[in-house]
Formats: structure tokens, C-alpha cells, sequence
């Protein structure tokens, strides 16, 4: 029989542990990595709607949520470090905006649930197996971007009938460059245009991508739906509004920026 002091000493040293126990019983607050292409300033409307959304299923940031951020501002080479680093840090989702991102999240980890955003075909990409049974850790929407960049080549057609000659600006290191490429060349042949590719993967490109523009004496261009040039919509705007070049694009980042 054990004698009092020793009983009291047990109860003691149970009672010091139930803080310890109550805390490792309580939930962990569900940590959600932002993987972007593009850089924290660009279109921050997306964000507030990303939070809004979280908002209005109950997670709200600060509160019952946090978000480790990464934006790797349009230079891609980044993305798969930043991945890596989400995964290290051992985040509930991941959340991969922007189409270059995804395949970079897809690459860091096979076991934290990745929702996606991108413009492409996600099958044909290799995040998922199909549509219907995305199978792995991946699922998420796709914006179409590539099917819709043709269309507003044909747009630009239908305001510029007279025009021949038309450029198309490109980031060849994006994940979707030879599928817009492809997309655009074929819907210049159907509409019997004369197209030319323009490349540009960082700022220093842009002054000899609108010089050849130039020398082409291209009566349009058309910007891809990259999320590098979305996040460099001032400097594309002035440049196209400097040669006065007729331009069609896919976000509003382009029309408040003046262009």
C-alpha cells in the first residue's frame, strides 16, 4: 500500500501534465501555402477574393488560419525553390496560382493536397490522370487560357481587318509557351494573317521584342496570358501606347495601367 506522501506526489505529478495533454489535444491551426507566379502586387483584387473565399468557409487568416506566402514575381526559375520551402515548413495545402506554379508544387511534394490554378488543360500539362478521376494529390480549375488566346487573335482581326501583319508576344519559359504558340499559329493560318512570334522572359527583353515589332511594321499585337507580363502590365502598356500599336489582352491589370 503505497503511503500518503507518495500518493500525493503521483497526483501532483499528474496534475502538472494536463496542460501539456490539453494542449496537444487542441487542433492545430491549418497552415495554407500560397505558391504565385506572380508578385504580391499584382492584381491584388485575386488575393482579396482568395481570402474571401476562405472567409466565407469559415477560415479567415490571423484568426483560425495562417498563410506562408510565396510569389516568385514572374521569374519561374524560382518557383521550384519556394515549393521546396512550403514543404520544409510542412503546410496543410498548397495553394499553386498561376500556371507555371502547379507543375512546380506537383514536383515538391506527393502527399500535401495541392489546388491548383491554371490556363491550360491540366491533363495535358501532367497534374492530373483525367477530368473526371484527377487521381494523386492534385485537383483544382482551369481558366482555358491557351483555347482562349486564338480567339482574341480573331477579335483583333475583326477590329483591324486591314491589318496582315500581326506579333504575338510569348515568354518562351512559360509552362504553355509551344501550346499558345501552336494555338495562335494555326488561327493565323485559318484567317490567312501573317504572324510573328515575339519572345520576352525578363524586362530587358521588351525593348528588343517592340523594335522588332517595329521593323516588322506589325499592324497588331496580341499579349499571352502570362503572369510575367501581367506583373509588368505598367512597362507593356507604356510600350505599347509609346509606338501606338493596337493590342489585345486577357486581364484589366493592362486597361488600369493605361494601355
Amino acid at each position: 500500500m503505497m503511503r500518503r506522501r507518495e500518493i500525493l506526489g503521483l497526483l501532483g505529478g499528474a496534475a502538472a501534465a494536463w496542460p501539456i495533454a490539453a494542449r496537444a489535444q487542441q487542433p492545430k491551426v491549418p497552415v495554407i501555402g500560397v505558391l504565385a507566379s506572380r508578385g504580391p502586387g499584382d492584381e491584388p483584387y485575386l488575393l482579396a477574393a482568395f481570402r474571401q473565399g476562405l472567409k466565407e468557409t469559415g477560415y479567415v487568416e490571423g484568426q483560425n488560419t495562417a498563410i506562408e506566402y510565396r510569389f516568385a514575381e514572374g521569374r519561374y526559375d524560382r518557383l521550384a525553390g519556394l515549393a521546396a520551402d512550403l514543404v520544409r515548413r510542412q503546410v496543410t495545402v498548397i495553394a499553386a496560382l498561376g500556371t507555371p506554379a502547379a507543375p512546380a508544387a506537383k514536383a515538391a511534394t506527393t502527399t500535401i493536397p495541392i489546388v491548383f490554378t491554371v490556363g491550360v488543360d491540366p491533363v495535358e500539362l501532367g497534374l492530373i490522370a483525367s477530368l473526371s478521376r484527377p487521381g494523386g494529390n492534385l485537383t483544382g480549375v482551369t481558366g482555358l487560357g491557351v483555347e482562349l488566346l486564338p480567339k482574341r487573335l480573331e477579335v483583333l482581326h475583326e477590329l483591324l481587318p486591314s491589318a496582315t501583319v500581326i506579333a504575338a508576344l510569348i515568354n518562351p519559359t512559360t509552362t504553355d509557351a509551344g501550346a499558345q504558340s501552336s494555338e495562335l499559329q494555326a488561327s493565323a493560318r485559318n484567317l490567312g494573317l501573317d504572324l510573328h512570334l515575339l519572345s520576352a522572359c525578363a524586362e530587358n527583353d521588351f525593348k528588343a521584342a517592340f523594335a522588332e515589332l517595329v521593323q516588322l511594321r506589325a499592324g497588331g499585337l496580341v499579349i499571352s496570358n502570362d503572369p510575367f507580363f501581367i506583373s509588368r502590365s505598367d512597362q507593356l502598356a507604356a510600350l505599347t501606347l509609346r509606338h501606338a500599336v493596337p493590342t489585345i489582352f486577357e486581364f484589366r491589370a493592362f486597361v488600369t495601367a493605361g494601355a
